[in-house]
């Protein structure tokens, strides 16, 4: 069965003194219900991954980094590797957010890349897929994914691998994709797949007034939260969701 995964995606939020605020609410507002299975996540700037792994120790949350290079090291000013986040003991990573494809030129071949290094170092990524208003009204949904995917992961194992779909027209807009929708189309990404036990979240406007709806869905397998992620409460409401 695939495990439930519940991540944050903080984007470009949160100083270090702001994150360890941050945590310290948020662990004390989960205080101690029970969770089950489920893998709390928090995925943020790579100047706070440092500061949360110390003030999330022995805690259920995981701490995750928002993007790797696909080389080990280099001549790439401002990027990260996968060898820099195993040192701060990094075990998830996102790539191929729709802010990344969008605003930063990243490709199916760049994602691809950046997932075989992420793996070859132990590191679970988390590959972001979703089609875009035009895309959608034009009845592309399902082979623009479909794509996504038959691109993105070439030479991928499966075996250690989230997938979030996001569709990027519920995201900050105003629009909401239909918790039976996300359902359906996350039904036919789980059918493209080798591996039927992939966890497959959804990432769409998560809030803590839809959570509960959303996971009643049977193909859903977790969510990828952004800008419910940032209050500690917020989150934690969505992260105890029934």
């Amino acid at each position: 069965m695939p495990q439930t995964v519940i991540a944050g995606n903080w984007k470009m939020y949160k100083t270090q003194s702001e994150a360890k605020l941050f945590i310290n609410q948020f662990l004390q507002t989960l205080g101690d219900q029970q969770l089950g299975d489920r893998q709390i996540l928090l995925c943020v700037p790579y100047t706070d991954l440092a500061i949360l792994q110390t003030f999330s120790h022995n805690s259920p949350v995981a701490i995750g980094a928002q993007n790797v290079h696909w080389a080990e090291c280099g001549a790439y000013t401002g990027e990260i590797s996968a060898p820099m986040l195993v040192e701060l003991g990094i075990k998830y990573v996102i790539i191929g957010h729709s802010e990344r494809r969008q605003f930063f030129g990243e490709t199916d071949h760049t994602v691809n890349l950046r997932l075989r290094a992420a793996q070859k170092f132990g590191i679970t990524p988390i590959l972001c897929v979703g089609e875009s208003k035009p895309q959608r009204d034009a009845g592309e949904t399902e082979a623009f994914i479909f794509s996504q995917l038959e691109q993105g992961l070439r030479g991928v194992d499966q075996g250690n691998l989230i997938i979030a779909y996001e569709p990027i027209w519920a995201i900050g807009t105003g629009d909401t994709c239909p918790a039976s929708e996300a359902n359906r189309v996350i039904g036919l990404i789980r059918q493209q797949l080798d591996n039927p036990n992939i966890t497959i979240q959804y990432g769409g406007s998560v809030k803590p007034d839809n959570i509960d709806e959303i996971m009643a869905q049977p193909a859903i397998n977790g969510v990828l939260v952004g800008g419910a992620s940032l209050d500690p409460h917020s989150f934690a409401r969505i992260v105890a969701y029934s």
